[in-house]
């Protein structure tokens, strides 16, 4: 009955010219088709579809029986028979159809799809879709650039796998679709370097592969997980893609120092192409994807020219590292990381000049840093976080270091970083008395420092359990500077500073200390007789409140807080008695 009313429509169709095709025709043709299809008559359909008497017909509206040949496909997955004559149909239809209308129904049948039907459908028809624009003769530029960005944009919707596990699996088929569009892209990619006469066309295929790499380098490259260097490099499909991707860019003439080191004077190296507004804003992602690549991975490394010095290499690098660490992503601001460290740790300690300061990125990606060791819920990345800070402090200049840790003192806003910012500041202060002398961490430039670190943020009223570590941190520096600098030397100039340091910072923090310790023997005092009424209370514990806390548990709290206040205190005490002994002994020296 099928075949029969799809005779019917073709014997109608074939004594119309056509230009007078209906788009009632098509829509029948089609329904016809699909119930061939359905009904399994695909012999039938076949035949009808080669006479040659059909061959306008098929020319003008066979495009419209590709979808149902497609979902038939998707559906019968296990069935080798049925899905032999229908692939010999799509090729047919691919080879007779109206190139153009095939297109556009091809491309909307990749946008169908959702889930893991997406990679399916990709890897379906892009034999069909390369072979369709090899066939169109104008705009084919347009028609590349068409068929990568909706591919790019059916990709992008498609999860990244991030183990090993995961990549060798590949359930939603992302890897084999990285694979399959670097072979569809490449023909593309042959006419650019065959066809290098400057003309339009071509400056405009050239520009679409572009888009279409850029894009690559942000989706899925930029989140993907690579396998371990020591493994086979040929085992992972999604570092493979990578290599592909730079690969082309550096065949139609951008190889990758041009990309990075021109990224942010685009206007100088983009020919024509105009980027909209998200694309370009896509672009710092794209260029920090590619550096990683490049100098993390090792992915077309040898291009680089021996002569840049690690200096201007991390220079270059330091706004795509800034890029990386302002994302939220694990799997992005990580590869901030490595980059950072990978670009440090060609560059010997003490010599990164600290004009290099000067530029905005050289302070906002410690600052950044600060955020992964804060606020990142994995601890081995904010301890790779501290350790690449610490790494960047030790390869500035002294006038680098200080002006950093003025900058993080400043901007931080958390006291175990402030802590660890002292520390270095104490480890400056000891090189610089024990071996070579260094203005900036001794005298006039020293004391400034101090004003920032020897001081109470909100005096006496100043939440001494939430400011703990950087209150220990500077009693410790300052027990060391009493212990290490005479009266009589005054290579640090602590001696003059004392009567302030000792009103901005040690009056008020025994006069916290005492309301701190009051406070919290009042508060253990009310936990003690809740416990006795069995009840469960609030607590305050650094202004904050902790509310429906087990009296056990608050009792062992507020005694945990209580002793860091007696470690505190019993420092201070320390420190005032030094302080103590060295004023006296300078006073009976200058008596004698």
């Amino acid at each position: 009955m099928a075949v029969e009313e799809l005779q019917s429509i073709i014997q109608r169709c074939q004594i119309l010219e056509e230009q007078d095709f209906k788009e009632e025709d098509f829509g029948l043709l089609q329904l016809a088709g699909q119930r061939c299809i359905d009904e399994g008559h695909i012999d039938q359909l076949l035949e009808i579809i080669q006479n040659e008497k059909n061959k306008v017909i098929v020319k003008n509206m066979g495009w419209n029986l590709v979808g149902p040949v497609v979902r038939s496909l998707l559906r019968n997955e296990k069935e080798d028979d049925k899905r032999k004559c229908h692939f010999l149909l799509l090729d047919l239809l691919v080879k007779l159809c109206n190139p153009k209308e095939l297109l556009l129904g091809l491309l909307e049948l990749i946008e169908e799809p959702s889930g893991k039907q997406i990679s399916q459908i990709i890897l379906l028809l892009l034999q069909p879709l390369q072979t369709v624009i090899q066939k169109l003769r104008n705009n084919k530029a347009y028609s590349v650039g068409l068929a990568l960005s909706t591919l790019w944009s059916q990709l992008a919707l498609l999860p990244v796998p991030f183990s090993k596990e995961q990549i060798q699996a590949d359930d939603y088929g992302l890897c084999q679709c990285c694979k399959a569009l670097v072979e569809f892209t490449k023909p593309f990619v042959e006419d650019v370097i065959d066809n290098k006469g400057n003309s339009r066309e071509n400056e405009k295929l050239k520009d679409e592969v572009l888009k279409f790499c850029l894009k690559s380098l942000k989706c899925p490259l930029l989140t993907a997980q690579f396998l371990e260097q020591s493994e086979e490099a040929g085992d992972d499909p999604l570092k493979c893609f990578a290599s592909e991707i730079i690969g082309f860019l550096s065949a139609i003439g951008y190889p990758f120092p041009k990309m990075i080191f021109n990224h942010g004077r685009k206007k100088k190296i983009w020919n024509y192409l105009e980027f909209e507004e998200e694309e370009d804003k896509q672009l710092s992602d794209s260029m920090a994807s590619l550096a990683y690549l490049v100098f993390v991975q090792g992915i077309s490394i040898d291009q680089l020219p021996m002569v840049l010095s690690p200096s201007y290499l991390l220079q270059f690098n330091m706004g795509h590292i800034d890029v990386l660490l302002q994302r939220t992503e694990e799997s992005v601001f990580s590869k901030g990381l490595d980059l950072l460290e990978n670009g440090l740790l060609r560059i010997e300690d003490s010599s990164l000049l600290h004009q290099y300061l000067e530029i905005k990125s050289f302070l906002t990606v410690p600052q950044g840093l600060v955020k992964v060791m804060t606020l990142c819920p994995i601890e081995t990345l904010r301890k790779k976080g501290l350790a690449v800070l610490q790494l960047y402090i030790n390869k500035l200049d002294p006038q680098g270091k200080y002006t950093l840790f003025r900058c993080l003192l400043n901007t931080s806003n958390h006291s175990g970083v402030e802590a660890f910012i002292i520390q270095n500041i104490k480890n400056q202060i000891d090189m610089s008395l024990k071996k070579t002398h260094n203005k900036w961490f001794t005298g006039p430039q020293l004391i400034s420092l101090l004003d920032l670190v020897l001081f109470l943020p909100e005096g006496a009223e100043t939440d001494l359990l939430q400011n703990s570590d950087r209150i220990m941190a500077s009693l410790n520096l300052l027990r060391y500077l009493v212990i290490k600098d005479n009266e009589k030397d005054n290579q640090t100039g602590l001696w003059t500073e004392l009567e302030k340091i000792e009103n901005n910072f040690l009056k008020p923090l025994h006069t916290g200390l005492n309301m701190s310790k009051a406070h919290y023997e009042a508060e253990i005092k009310n936990s003690q007789e809740v416990q006795k009424s069995k009840d469960h209370c609030s607590l305050n514990v650094g202004r904050e409140e902790i509310p429906n806390m087990p009296p056990e548990m608050q009792l062992k709290v507020l005694h945990s807080a209580l002793f860091t206040f007696d470690l505190i205190e019993s420092v201070l005490a320390r420190v005032e008695e030094l302080i103590e002994t060295k004023t006296k002994s300078t006073s009976e020296e200058n008596m004698g």
